[in-house]
């Protein structure tokens, strides 16, 4: 079976592994290349429990975050890469006691959901990662998060695709035509045709290349930055009501995120970059002497129910999308190749599509 696959991002780039891993004969298609959106400002958390979500969503992402050490393993694997990924939890910090009440709730939140949590008071938080402010006043533990470097498992996700056969190309795509033997996607270059396509555009739609899938998805930027020390400054992914922080092993640190309604405006701003240093350093002072590496800026494609939208187009029979992932692309990616590739492949809709369905946007 032919199949295009348009956007490498880590969903797109995700979807092509898969499929490619199950015989398909898979093209991925993107022009800017591999990782070069909302990915590219992603900090790759994986953390189904560090925010207030919707049961249906908490749903999918624990059923993908259960199946990411396998995921990451395959990747490894097939890609002969390797892709820094952490489960050693994260750490929710309250600098003062009304957070701190907000932290004693969300406890009793995880509590009564069965969930394996760890309620500290100021001193055991401190024990627990040393350069946390002397403000905190409480923190919650949760063992079972992690993260992975999104950039680094996208190229991996690429690679392995490669070594099973796909092709990748660099291209603007303009429009997708469906006829009654497949679908074929126009390029500035060519027109490729394929049994199928599959859809995993992010915050961009094909008419026109700037303009959102109206009127399901909408771009929100997150602003991101990229800081370094000579050694790691936490042991795990760390986060406050106003920042997080993600430590790699190199003393790289990921500060984020901003959160902005600005439409196509991928720019890195004054702003936003002072905003997320100066909550950073009340998180913790030490990064205050830190390297500053760069900024870097994405588009979250967020729909206007917050779950993506997976599955067969309604206006398109030999086309599928795999959008609207919003600040979760990374956490849901082996999921969504998961439900793609048994629905293109196997013609099989699992369980958890029936909350994804395009047609609810009119996709």
């Amino acid at each position: 079976m032919n199949i295009t696959v348009i956007g490498a991002g880590v969903v797109g780039s995700a979807v092509a592994y898969e499929l490619a891993c199950r015989g398909a004969h898979v093209r991925l298609v993107d022009a800017r290349g591999p990782g070069r959106g909302a990915t590219g400002a992603s900090a790759g958390i994986l953390a189904p429990h560090i925010e207030s979500h919707a049961p249906a969503f908490l749903r999918l992402a624990l059923c993908s975050l259960a199946s990411y050490d396998a995921f990451i393993h395959r990747v490894q694997t097939d890609a002969h890469q390797q892709v820094e990924y952490q489960r050693n939890g994260t750490v929710q910090v309250a600098l003062d006691a009304t957070q701190a009440a907000e932290i004693i709730d969300a406890a009793r939140g995880l509590q009564a959901a069965g969930v394996e949590h760890v309620l500290l008071d100021a001193h055991e938080a401190r024990q627990l990662e040393p350069a946390l402010s002397d403000r905190a006043a409480a923190a919650l533990l949760v063992p079972a998060h992690g993260y992975v470097s999104a950039s680094r498992l996208t190229t991996a996700l690429v690679q392995a695709a490669v070594n099973h056969g796909a092709v990748v190309s660099t291209a603007r795509v303009l429009r997708i035509d469906d006829g009654s033997q497949g679908a074929t996607v126009i390029t500035e270059e060519e027109a490729i045709h394929a049994d199928a396509i599959v859809v995993a555009t992010g915050s961009w739609s094909i008419e026109g290349g700037r303009a959102p899938q109206p009127p399901a998805v909408k771009p929100i930027r997150g602003q991101l930055v990229h800081l370094r020390l000579d050694e790691p400054v936490a042991s795990r992914v760390v986060w406050s009501a106003d920042c997080y922080l993600v430590p790699w092993r190199d003393g790289s640190v990921l500060v984020g995120a901003t959160v902005e309604d600005v439409g196509f405006d991928e720019s890195t701003t004054a702003d936003g970059v002072r905003c997320l240093l100066n909550a950073a350093s009340d998180l913790m002072p030490t990064l205050r002497h830190a390297r500053f590496q760069e900024a870097r800026a994405g588009l979250r494609p967020k729909t206007t129910d917050g779950l993506p939208a997976i599955g067969r187009s309604s206006t398109m029979p030999h086309v599928f999308h795999a959008v609207g992932h919003y600040r979760n692309g990374v956490l849901l990616a082996p999921l969504t190749a998961a439900l793609m590739a048994d629905l293109v492949l196997d013609g099989r809709e699992r369980p958890e599509l029936a909350l994804l369905r395009p047609d609810r946007f009119g996709l």
